[in-house]
């Protein structure tokens, strides 16, 4: 009975010193790290700041993979299918992932199942702006030169049913203007067209959009956000330049493919946290016009998004945004 006893007993304590290994042992190989948008946008520039700094924690790299289109959905769509072992992870943001199921019939994943969260990384409130021919320095005069305007505005986005494209449309409405929208792949490709003059207004978060500013290349007319932002200190509010219903802001997280091991999401928390909280990570994000925030635990993470699908759903009915 004793020696039934002993052997029980080690059987016990193999299994849980094969769990803590497990545990102990992932990450073993690279990670794979999807930016569903191109390369040069504000998801890019936050995914590669995040990348390195988890990759130093994780013991692994972290390889990014660009893979932009349709909003963000393509690349979405890839984490949504790959096997939920913890080892394919995306950056999503509110265009990529809330707008996106908002504003698609047919998305080729069920947003309900297809991901993990894992943690938030923070926001930041968008910015508008226009090309320099553009006859305005505020809201109220981009609203008199579109109305005065034979052809309507051009307004970009990073895709059909992005966080831009929701934006442009609630800003068309709220002026009360006729905005012609002109979707691309990613924010670098729409805000190169911007500084050529092919596109008069658009609305994006401040990191890529800050050089441009500063060199006067494009002009900024306010923030779209409740205050505003160290980075650029002397640019208005929407609300200040007399229209708060125009409130965007792009927030930027870590999810996994849905049904990954709970610790295995815990373990990726637990590296994008100490990540993020680190003091040069956290002042390059904020230079970019991110205001950091990270979560307590995944599931915080989750609720964080849940209430941001029930935010957005008015604003985008509103907007009348559709995606065939």
């Amino acid at each position: 009975m004793r020696a039934l006893r002993c052997c029980v007993w080690l059987v016990l304590v193999a299994l849980i010193l094969t769990g803590t290994n497990a545990l102990a042992q992932f990450p073993d190989r690279p990670i794979r790290f999807v930016i569903p948008f191109p390369p040069g946008g504000t998801n890019d520039i936050v995914g590669r700041l995040v990348a390195d700094g988890m990759a130093a924690r994780l013991g692994q790299p972290v390889v990014i993979e660009n893979r932009g289109g349709a909003g963000g959905a393509l690349g979405a769509e890839v984490v949504a299918k790959t096997p939920p072992d913890g080892y394919t992870i995306l950056l999503g943001s509110s265009g990529s992932l809330t707008i996106n199921q908002l504003v698609r019939r047919n998305l080729p994943y069920d947003p309900a199942t297809a991901f993990a969260p894992i943690g938030l990384i923070g926001s930041g409130a968008n910015v508008i702006v226009v090309h320099p021919s553009v006859a305005a320095t505020n809201l109220r005069e981009l609203q008199a030169a579109a109305r005065a305007s034979k052809a309507p505005f051009t307004y970009g986005s990073p895709g059909v049913g992005s966080t831009g494209h929701a934006a442009g449309a609630l800003i068309s409405q709220v002026l009360d203007v006729e905005m012609e929208h002109i979707p691309y792949r990613g924010t670098g490709p729409a805000l190169n067209d911007l500084i050529a003059g092919r596109l008069q207004v658009f609305t994006n978060a401040l990191a890529p959009l800050q050089p441009q500013i500063r060199a006067g290349t494009v002009r900024a007319l306010a923030i779209a956000g409740p205050r505003r932002n160290a980075a650029l200190p002397e640019l208005p509010t929407t609300a200040e330049a007399g229209f708060p219903e125009i409130q965007t802001a792009t927030w930027f997280g870590l999810l996994a493919t849905g049904g990954t091991p709970m610790d295995r999401v815990q373990r990726l928390h637990g590296a994008l946290n100490a990540t993020v909280n680190e003091a040069e990570t956290r002042r390059k994000l904020e230079e970019g016009g991110i205001d950091v925030e990270t979560s307590e635990s995944p599931a915080s993470f989750a609720a964080f998004y849940s209430a941001d699908q029930a935010r957005w759903a008015p604003v985008v009915r509103r907007a009348g945004v559709r995606v065939e």
